[in-house]
Formats: C-alpha cells, sequence, structure tokens
C-alpha cells in the first residue's frame, strides 16, 4: 500500500498541488485503500461506490465525500492508469449561503484584540479578504507599500493574485517589519517561522467569544465580509471576482445574494 501511496504523492508533486492538497489526498486515497485491504492496483467500480456509500452513512458532508471521490478518480487516472470512464457522479452540495460579519461586528473583534499583531492580523485578511493559509505565508516581499497593493503568491489552485492594502494599516505594518528581511514572514511566530493556521483561527474564535457575537463565522468569514461590503458599496462584481482570485464569476455571485437591496427592502406581509 505504501508504494501506491508513494507514487501518488509523487504524481501530485510534479503537478505542483499544495501541500495541504496533498496530504489531504493522500489521506484519502489511503483510507480507501485500507478499506480495499488487497488488489490495489485493480480498479472495481462497484467497491468505489460501495465505499463511498459507507461514507456517506457515516454522516460525512457531502463536499468530504466529493473530495474522496475526486482523490480517488485521480490516483486510478494517474498512479493506475485506469482511463476508462468511472460513471459515479458527486454527490450533490447544499447550496448554503456565506457567513458574513456587519462592519460593526468587524469593529467590534478588532477592539477586544490588544495583541498588536494579532489585530494587525485580522484587519489584514478582512482589508485584502485573505484566507488564513493567505495571512500565514505572507511575506514582507509581498507587500506594496508605496501601491497599496498585497501581491497573494501560490494561493488556491497555484495561482497568483492582487488584492487592495488600506493606507490606514501602512504605518502598522511599517512598524511590524521594521529590520526585518524582505523573505521573513509578516506574521511570524515567536518561535520564529510563520504561524500555523490553528493559532491565526484561535486568535479570531477567542476574538469573536469575546465581542459576544453569536454567528457562527470562522476566519473565513473575513474574507466573505470583505466581499459582501465591497459589493455592498456599488464595486463591480468583475473587480470582486479578481480580488478574490475566483476561477468563475458564479462563485463570486453568491454574494450578490447576499447584499440585495431590493429583498432587504422587501416588508413582510404580517
Amino acid at each position: 500500500m505504501e508504494v501506491y501511496l508513494k507514487k501518488l504523492e509523487d504524481e501530485l508533486r510534479l503537478r505542483k498541488y499544495s501541500p495541504k492538497t496533498i496530504k489531504s489526498y493522500v489521506s484519502c486515497v489511503a483510507e480507501y485503500l485500507r478499506a480495499k485491504q488487497t488488489d490495489f492496483g485493480l480498479v472495481d467500480v462497484d467497491f468505489i461506490k460501495q465505499y463511498l456509500l459507507s461514507v456517506i452513512d457515516r454522516g460525512m458532508s457531502s463536499q468530504t465525500t466529493n473530495q474522496k471521490l475526486q482523490a480517488i478518480n485521480f490516483f486510478c487516472w494517474n498512479v493506475l492508469k485506469y482511463h476508462s470512464k468511472i460513471d459515479i457522479r458527486f454527490a450533490k452540495t447544499p447550496s448554503k449561503l456565506p457567513i458574513v460579519l456587519s462592519r460593526d461586528e468587524i469593529q467590534s473583534i478588532l477592539s477586544v484584540i490588544n495583541n498588536e499583531k494579532h489585530n494587525l492580523m485580522i484587519s489584514l485578511a478582512y482589508a485584502g479578504g485573505l484566507r488564513v493559509s493567505e495571512i500565514i505565508n505572507l511575506k514582507i516581499k509581498d507587500i506594496n507599500l508605496a501601491e497599496l497593493i498585497i501581491h497573494i503568491k501560490g494561493a488556491k489552485g497555484n495561482k497568483d493574485r492582487i488584492t487592495v492594502l488600506p493606507e490606514k494599516l501602512t504605518e502598522n505594518i511599517k512598524k511590524l517589519i521594521l529590520n526585518k528581511t524582505l523573505d521573513d514572514y509578516v506574521f511570524a511566530s515567536e518561535r520564529g517561522g510563520k504561524l500555523n493556521e490553528r493559532t491565526a483561527q484561535k486568535v479570531f474564535e477567542n476574538a469573536l467569544q469575546k465581542a459576544s457575537i453569536q454567528k457562527e463565522a470562522t476566519f473565513h468569514s473575513l474574507r466573505h465580509s470583505f466581499a459582501t461590503h465591497l459589493l455592498e458599496n456599488g464595486t463591480d462584481v468583475r473587480y470582486v471576482q479578481e480580488l478574490l482570485g475566483h476561477a468563475n464569476i458564479r462563485t463570486t455571485q453568491i454574494y450578490t445574494q447576499v447584499t440585495n437591496p431590493n429583498l432587504k427592502n422587501i416588508k413582510s406581509p404580517l
């Protein structure tokens, strides 16, 4: 089994998949192979279907089921060189609106974060629509204070993009990066190197609780709020798409449902 997993990892690395995706795919395929037990080199579509049904029976979400199918498909196609069609459709995923924080809630969160570095991290994530992985991987050379832009490198899908930097944060950034080199992380840990994702998420979760905000928001809600507030300000959805790095504008258009002023102006007949 280990031989097949090593081949899978090599194939993913050759295609420059992100470390996070590689870890996820290898974990998914390892679980699938453990369930299969034998004949790892043979593709049994009926067994794959039964395995995915067992995943669903364990209460896993549609997203998790689809991720496992995607990993198995990649494994069969690229490692086992099985080029026949695996006729299994992806599970239908629920269409949920993103959890968005209001401007006042954002300010409430920032007001309870006393640590200057942590406050700046949350501020910058919201101000530029950064994912948690992007904020912890941000290096000093990626920030252009003169032009007020942030260059996000190797983001989701291994894509680069440019996003905005508010002028009001420049002095705090200058203070934080003083005496550091261009290759240093902006939000380095106290032990050196970058912060881990869980630390950044914990900073947000603690602030959310301290600010007594009841929404089931996560660090990613800062990105949702960035997009929503830009649209509320009248920014064209195509520009928001570029700032977020969405390949498909339909992904960005979900925020228009959150910001639709016509719906908000409708009064209940009760």
